[in-house]
């Protein structure tokens, strides 16, 4: 941290023509979701009885959530395990976690066909469904990124609260919460930082129970009953190159140089952890001897290869040389592999494994269903370049190294 200032807005302006592409991408969602609403769901996607859920699920949630994973697994190296000079990737994580699991909340209510009973399961308890358990936890760790962000909002406000007009009377109010949140925040900030490593710990995991239970629907190269315990040890390997991803894209984004000191030092736990999850994957497949799907070449079969060699085996083996760990690009492409192969990874569990008894034609998401989905991540990227514009989120570089 010696080169840079504290965390502070970035001083760039919002609107570029990359951002207003990216803003028309959004509003293309929008417009279809909107039609959502007022028609349902029958007029945007192509689910059915016999596919209840589709890339609505297997994208904006599933991957959603695990993609979200660099929050928890940061908190976890930077506070739970006191991994040392990580100040300027805790703060992007955290953020780029709080708009995930915000988009992913979202996208659950906009795929269940009521949508307007989102709360029931506050309310109307159900013990014994892995969903409801996926649901209280997302709620609950959702609550915690955003209470874990508050102290950043009250760095960018504190002493600074000057509303006009009839609304100044809130002035002294709102400075006297500022300060009780900086009191208080400060000294028990270390349970949310537990409490949210926890909860995702269990959601993550629950979610492949979610795929469990749905049987002999699956394919045999997916479905495992320790599909929870994979979908966790995913979600911990995708957290460090999904940190890396986002790092390298908002350095390119506002033309700073990237933090490679912190980015290639945590780059070297990667190779560790996809080989944790490519021996159980492996080890997976030949105890329940599901290896022999692999010998019959059909769409499965691609997929499972697809999602192995290009988002496990290939990464694995490149963040072990150091011209790959210290170089901007290679990083990029590796952390961008292996964040695609996670991606790919929920998709053939929810999508393309899921086999129902009686369909009788394949699942293809719609027009309308993809223009959502892409939507929402135009969405979250436009709600990322704000926040790190109005608040201390990114370390900025000293003035000599800013290009703009």
């Amino acid at each position: 941290m010696s080169e840079h200032l504290l965390p502070q807005p970035i001083k760039y302006k919002f609107f570029t023509p990359g951002t207003i592409i990216i803003a028309l991408i959004a509003l293309n969602g929008l417009v279809f979701l909107a039609m959502r609403f007022l028609y349902g769901m029958g007029a945007v996607t192509n689910l059915n009885n016999q596919y209840p859920w589709g890339l609505w699920i297997g994208v904006d949630v599933a991957a959603g959530v695990a993609l979200a994973a660099g929050g928890f697994v940061s908190a976890a190296m930077g506070h739970i395990f006191h991994i040392p000079n990580l100040k300027p990737i805790i703060r992007p994580a955290l953020l780029t976690a709080m708009l995930g699991y915000t988009f992913v909340a979202f996208g659950v209510m906009v795929d269940i066909g009521r949508w307007y009973y989102i709360w029931h399961p506050l309310i109307m308890w159900n013990g014994t469904s892995p969903l409801f358990e996926v649901g209280m936890c997302v709620m609950a760790y959702l609550t915690v990124l955003y209470i874990e962000f508050l102290p950043i909002v009250v760095e960018r406000f504190k002493n600074k609260v000057n509303l006009p007009g009839l609304l100044k009377i809130f002035n002294n109010l709102l400075e006297w919460l500022m300060k009780v949140f900086e009191n208080t925040l400060g000294k028990a900030m270390f349970i949310f930082l537990i409490l949210g490593v926890v909860l995702s710990t269990l959601h993550q995991s629950s979610l492949g129970t979610l795929m469990v239970i749905a049987g002999y629907k699956m394919h045999p190269l997916w479905f495992t009953p320790i599909l929870p315990l994979l979908f966790y040890i995913s979600a911990i390997a995708v957290g460090i190159p999904m940190i890396i991803f986002e790092s390298l894209i908002a350095s390119y984004a506002f033309k700073m140089k990237p933090e490679m000191p912190v980015l290639t030092r945590i780059a070297t736990y990667v190779p560790l952890l996809l080989g944790i999850y490519l021996a159980f994957k492996l080890g997976d497949l030949f105890i329940r001897e599901a290896f022999v799907y692999l010998t019959v070449l059909n769409k499965f079969s691609i997929a499972f290869y697809i999602e192995m060699i290009f988002g496990v085996i290939i990464p694995l083996i490149m963040f072990n040389f150091k011209k790959v760990v210290t170089s901007p690009l290679w990083l990029f492409i590796g952390s961008a592999m292996i964040v695609i192969g996670v991606l790919i990874n929920r998709i053939n569990n929810f999508i393309v494994a899921y086999q129902p008894y009686y369909a009788t034609e394949a699942y293809v998401p719609s027009f309308g269903e993809i223009s959502v989905t892409v939507g929402f991540i135009a969405l979250l990227v436009l709600l990322y370049r704000a926040i790190v514009i109005i608040f201390p989120v990114i370390s900025v570089p000293k003035e000599s190294d800013l290009k703009f």
